[in-house]
């Protein structure tokens, strides 16, 4: 199922400014669902409503307009959803669902609209705006054809038909004609079920008997057509354009969330502690990969990129639009408006009637940011290193064409279960709660005096998985701020990529669970208190907010898609200072 907030849908055509307005539009129908529902935890992310951790199905196919919508829409599947959560029992309608796909998607479609006919009278706008987002739907499916075949007339015509009954409202009059055929084929067929549904419209139980037999009767109908081979309709899409709802949106999805806790170990030493730091290394990946190795790694990951299809020029257009900004860049001379420019007026004494003696002052776009990438190298992120290359090559990649800086960096151990750390520890008699106790090692990948293209083949050193081992994430991210600290650049932006809690096998046995995540949390706190750097975590599958403030979660299981692009492009600009 799409999300509500569907960028990918018209991601070329987008622009970094369309990105954050698109965030803005979230926030602001978030705000309107939380008004109408009285539930605070109610928020979208990744463009899917959540309340609190947990993601809403969202069923009906009108509910979901793309970035090329207009506002009035964006309200009223807002208002929509508002309904939705307000006036229907998800369990109760879960219960009455049928497993084939067309009455799903049916009884979906006429729930929603029992849930619209009880907007509040006493607030017209609510109406108003369920209408326009009907009618944009309504036209939108009309225009792109799909009323010309008998499956989508069929259905858009239960569609019209339905929620006219329901709500007291007429079809839409654009399409009035067209389905006037079908309409009348109907209404001996199915003209009690839908006076049911205008009368039991309060009743959620009783409605859904209604609806379930209307549901039933399109499904008999469709169930078996062949036009001209057009075979059943594939999930997340039907021939007939709307789309289906598969068994992993059925129910409530809950996002999973990172861990975290209380670690005694950490009050008790009075803070973090590290047991050695003899064999912490900070290396440059170039160091620890053959170059005959990274050079194959390279073309692995060039053909990824290329595989996905990745809209590179989009992606710098929408950076510059976000981070650059305008500065002077000299003088403009002979103008008829300005400054006076002294250097003209004895062209003034010899030539009266002159007027261009004025100058200008010359601007253009300047981008003054650095965007440090800091990857969590740990073992489980294994299965996703190809995609956190690709994401990161490729915003490193745009960030220079607009002369923006970037640095890629890594964190990981170089041992499993404490290394060397361990056997000191050991020879100094185990003494208790001795903090973090490990190899640290920090990888290089891009430095942010190293251009893209001299960086390129190190950047492929993230598909080399035996670096991947475990972490203390709060360490890493303290060098990584330090780092940027010591860039000139005045917008700094740390983007740390991760799929759990810190995690050091050794750490944890001889202090307790907590204790790298406590820390971590503490770093986030006091380098966002700092001010120099804003921290966001980019949580690949998982909400990190339990350690970052601004965070964002990621799914890669299908890989870089330019919508992924444009999610990371949406989180950057809620920390965009202007």
């Amino acid at each position: 199922m799409l999300p509500i907030f569907d960028l990918a849908r018209s991601f070329v055509d987008s622009t970094a400014n369309g990105a954050r307005e698109q965030q803005h539009v979230e926030e602001r129908c978030a705000a309107a669902i939380r008004a109408l529902t009285g539930e605070p935890e109610l928020r979208f992310r990744g463009g899917r409503l959540h309340r609190g951790h947990t993601r809403l199905a969202i069923h009906a196919p009108h509910l979901h307009p793309g970035a090329g919508d207009d506002l009035g829409s964006f309200r009223g599947a807002a208002d929509g959803l508002a309904l939705r959560v307000r006036h229907s029992d998800a369990e109760l309608h879960r219960m009455l669902r049928p497993t084939e796909p067309i009455p799903r998607l049916v009884l979906d479609m006429l729930e929603q609209f029992r849930v619209e006919a009880l907007a509040p009278e006493h607030l017209p706008g609510i109406v108003t705006n369920l209408r326009h987002r009907h009618v944009a739907w309504s036209r939108q499916f009309h225009h792109s054809g799909l009323t010309e075949t008998a499956r989508g007339l069929l259905l858009y015509t239960v569609a019209q038909v339905c929620r006219a009954r329901v709500t007291g409202q007429p079809v839409v009059e654009e399409t009035r004609d067209v389905i006037e055929h079908t309409r009348a084929a109907l209404a001996t067929r199915m003209g009690g079920s839908l006076a049911g549904l205008r009368r039991h419209r309060h009743d959620q139980h009783s409605y859904a008997e209604h609806a379930r037999t209307i549901a039933d009767l399109v499904g008999e109908m469709l169930r078996g057509a062949d036009e001209g081979g057009a075979g059943a309709p594939h999930r997340n899409g039907s021939r007939a354009g709307l789309p289906l709802i598969d068994d992993e949106d059925d129910a409530s999805v809950p996002t999973p969330s990172a861990e975290t806790g209380h670690s005694r170990a950490f009050t008790a030493g009075e803070g973090y502690r590290v047991f050695t730091t003899a064999h912490d290394r900070e290396q440059a990946t170039s160091s620890l990969v053959r170059p005959e190795l990274l050079t194959q790694y390279r073309r692995q990951l060039d053909r990824s990129i290329a595989a996905q299809g990745l809209n590179l020029v989009w992606l710098a257009r929408a950076l510059e639009a976000l981070f650059s900004e305008p500065a002077v860049n000299g003088w403009d001379g002979a103008q008829e408006e300005g400054r006076l420019d002294g250097r003209r007026l004895a062209q003034l004494v010899a030539s009266p009637a002159e007027r261009r003696l004025f100058r200008t002052e010359r601007t253009k776009l300047v981008t003054d940011c650095l965007v440090t990438f800091l990857v969590d190298c740990s073992g489980s992120m294994k299965q996703h290193a190809e995609s956190v290359a690709v994401l990161v090559d490729v915003f490193a990649h745009a960030l220079e064409r607009i002369g923006g800086t970037s640095e890629i960096l890594g964190f990981t151990t170089g041992a499993w279960n404490g290394g060397r750390a361990m056997r000191d520890w050991r020879r100094a008699g185990r003494p208790p709660h001795p903090g973090r106790l490990n190899e640290r090692r920090h990888l290089i990948l891009k430095g942010a005096e190293t251009s893209w293209h001299r960086a390129r083949h190190n950047i492929a050193a993230l598909l080399k998985t035996d670096l991947y081992r475990e972490g203390a994430d709060g360490e890493a991210v303290t060098w990584a701020c330090d780092r940027a600290r010591k860039q000139p650049q005045n917008n700094r932006f740390l983007v740390v990529v991760s799929d759990g809690s810190p995690m050091d096998s050794a750490t944890n046995l001889t202090n307790d669970e907590h204790y790298l995540d406590q820390h971590l949390t503490q770093v986030v706190r006091h380098e966002e208190r700092a001010g120099a750097t804003r921290i966001h975590g980019l949580g690949v599958g998982l909400d990190l907010s339990a350690h970052y403030g601004r965070s964002h979660a990621l799914d890669l299981s299908e890989g870089v898609s330019n919508g992924v692009l444009a999610e990371v492009v949406g989180m950057l600009s809620g920390g965009r200072r202007r």
